[in-house]
């Protein structure tokens, strides 16, 4: 029998949710340009877009709050912790801390990463450049760099390297979550030292940052003798190792739970025994401080980052603190939340009964998606699961450019009322990326759901994997986007406009539903790949030049079929393969003769221009084939239309034109517009089919 877990709390203090309509909804994304962190958080019925600061406060906490409010709070924390001289660890008191000072109290986690980045840059550029003589740029290493650090060190010139171990991709048994666990967000140690090795690299690389748990990686945590491993190849070469700590607490319960001789180990013991690792870290305090607000920058007072970045660099960073955020006594946090983060729920994160808790929460959601059989990343990890985007869109056909998994969390977002946040290639930037950082095949396709801390119950996890298992019954329908205005910002998806790119009308869906079943003779009721019994064309495997296919316009839902000519030669060999172009012409003349049009191919050969290219037959109620050329213009076109309907160039005599042209928008604003044709039915100009097939 399983062990059970007891609730580690009960709600006190509620809020109600708004009631408002999917289309309410749509219209305020309309007004936020459809971007998900702009929408208002109150309108939403579950919320994953972040762990972020969106932690409910406990009793505790507002007891604290109430001391600082009523200026009784006691001091016996402050005197031990900043009066008492304390040297040698993460936070030197009383005196030391003004002459040496290694503790900076900052509004949030990004603040403290721009603070240690740019003090890292202003140290080498006093020590004498960039880094490019020994070989390129300031580098830094990681497991995996989050956005905001990855965006913070770039900014600052660094050059980021992510070594995240093999495997991060691979499959894990579903019936194995919750009893093993690989640790996915280790830091490929091979990898990380062949790069410092090479010639010069020692020298420019300043930093290995271990991210724990791994956000970049899909929340996986990162086992302790992983970390051990980082911690001396970075003292073999003098750099120094740092976490960027968000989620320690988290990664402890992870190393306690499936690290072989952790499993007697108390949360707190496995901490400190992951931090006398460290040369110093960064934390944001809106995560597993538990805090609203709250970041701090520490590092080990005389260790291996003031011995690179010089004696002086606490004088330097608290100097940079003071300018851009303000001294630790103001600005940086307030009060309330110093005793909230610092003196009250950096305890509570490491207790069993929490942990426990905290992290089975997300377990549960992770099992019931995998239960309805929609694809996730596994094992999940301590603070999100991710779903696995690709396998999700399976059997649909979607590239990384149309951003698919950002028109999931639109559908999501607008039919549900819940927020999830895409962490794949519109997120990491796939588009941008070049051969200096990673590789656009090492980011992962993923969508994010973040569970915030004390705020949700198993009734919203219910809900969730309802939601999500409807989307994935007809993933089929869902849309992409496309980015309109700020794709060459940094940190993109917090100020990026979305093309529209949602639902369509009902009279378009049943229209297009109408033409799939036709179609596809009911296959296309059947989600692919489970179980498709209808007509697969294996038209490339067995050299045949027709492909078929649907042709759909998104805003009516009308639909033509089309038969695709394709330049392939009859046979298996490279030069039949580079003649077969040539042969298209001939190709398209046999099929108009199987399809009662020999005598049509006359007309196509008149009206097809030299630069021009033969694409598909449009069967509409009768078949004729269609031509794009590769540019037209206006005396072509009125050419091609005079030859259609009168002159002396057909039988057509005195019939307005029957038209096979399809026309999209260009790059602006407004997106690619749906194709538009405009046809003319075969009764208005023949009296029948013998008439129509007769001479052009």
């Amino acid at each position: 029998m399983a062990r059970l877990s007891p609730p580690s709390h009960d709600a006190l203090v509620v809020r109600p949710h708004i009631p408002i309509t999917p289309g309410e909804r749509e219209e305020v994304l309309r007004s936020v340009e459809y971007n998900v962190f702009a929408f208002p958080a109150a309108l939403l019925t579950c919320d994953y877009l972040s762990d972020s600061g969106t932690s409910a406060m406990t009793d505790v906490q507002q007891y604290a709050f109430r001391d600082v409010l009523a200026g009784t709070a006691d001091s016996t924390f402050y005197r031990d912790m900043f009066l008492k001289e304390i040297s040698g660890g993460f936070v030197n008191g009383g005196p030391l801390q003004l002459i040496r000072p290694n503790f900076f109290i900052l509004p949030q986690g990004r603040c403290t990463e721009a603070l240690l980045f740019s003090t890292m840059k202003g140290s080498i550029q006093s020590a004498g450049g960039s880094g490019d003589a020994a070989g390129g740029p300031p580098a830094l290493i990681s497991n995996g760099f989050f956005d905001t650090t990855g965006a913070n060190a770039a900014a600052n010139g660094f050059q980021l390297h992510t070594f995240t171990q093999p495997g991060l991709t691979d499959l894990f048994p579903a019936e194995q979550v919750g009893k093993s666990n690989p640790f996915k967000g280790n830091l490929d140690i091979e990898k990380a030292a062949a790069f410092i090795s090479e010639d010069g690299n020692a020298r420019r690389v300043s930093m290995l940052l271990l991210t724990i748990t791994n956000n970049w990686a899909g929340a996986q945590p990162v086992s302790m003798a992983n970390i051990a491993a980082a911690a001396a190849l970075a003292k073999r070469h003098g750099i120094p190792f740092f976490f960027d700590a968000c989620r320690f607490a988290e990664n402890a319960k992870f190393i306690q739970d499936f690290e072989q001789g952790y499993g007697g180990k108390t949360n707190p013991e496995i901490v400190r025994e992951m931090f006398s690792f460290a040369d110093g870290f960064t934390i944001s305090l809106k995560k597993d401080g538990l805090a609203n607000m709250g970041g701090a920058l520490c590092f080990r007072d005389e260790g291996a980052f003031p011995a690179r970045f010089g004696a002086d660099v606490g004088i330097r960073l608290k100097e940079r603190q003071i300018m851009c955020y303000g001294n630790d006594s103001y600005d940086g946090m307030s009060g309330r939340d110093v005793m909230a983060a610092a003196a009250v729920r950096l305890c509570e994160v490491t207790k069993e009964t929490y942990l426990a808790d905290r992290i089975g929460l997300v377990r549960r959601l992770a099992e019931g998606l995998v239960d309805a059989g929609v694809p996730v990343f596994l094992p999940p990890g301590g603070h999100a699961i991710y779903l696995d985007m690709n396998g999700f869109f399976s059997g649909c056909g979607r590239s990384y450019g149309e951003f698919a998994s950002v028109g999931f969390t639109l559908e999501l977002f607008k039919d549900y009322g819940i927020r999830a946040c895409e962490a794949g290639p519109f997120g990491w930037e796939w588009d941008k990326k070049g051969a200096i950082a990673q590789d656009r095949e090492s980011i992962p396709n993923l969508v994010r759901f973040a569970v915030p801390r004390y705020v949700m119950s198993d009734r919203h996890i219910e809900y969730t994997v309802a939601a999500v298992s409807e989307l994935h019954a007809r993933r089929h329908t869902i849309p992409g986007v496309r980015i309109t205005r700020g794709k060459e910002l940094r940190m993109r998806v917090f100020q990026t406009k979305l093309h529209k790119a949602l639902d369509l009308e009902k009279k378009a869906r049943e229209l297009l539903q109408g033409a799939l079943d036709v179609s596809m003779q009911g296959w296309g009721h059947l989600n692919v790949p489970d179980s498709p019994s209808g007509w697969f064309s294996d038209a490339s495997l067995k050299l045949c030049s027709f492909e078929y296919s649907v042709a759909i316009e998104q805003k009516t839902g009308k639909a033509q079929l089309r038969v695709l000519i394709e330049a392939q030669s009859d046979e298996p060999t490279l030069a039949a393969h580079q003649e077969s172009p040539s042969k298209v012409a001939e190709v398209v003349r046999a099929a108009c003769g199987k399809l009662g049009m020999a005598d049509g191919w006359a007309l196509v050969e008149k009206v097809l221009h030299s630069n021009g290219k033969l694409m598909y037959l449009s069967l509409d109620l009768r078949p004729g084939p269609s031509v794009a050329p590769k540019s037209a213009s206006e005396a072509e076109i009125r050419r091609f239309c005079e030859t259609l309907s009168g002159g002396s160039k057909g039988s057509y005599q005195g019939k307005q034109p029957m038209t096979c042209f399809g026309f999209t928008a260009g790059d602006d604003e407004r997106g690619v517009q749906a194709e538009a044709a405009v046809y003319f039915p075969v009764h208005d100009y023949a009296a029948d089919d013998g008439e129509s097939t007769s001479g052009c």
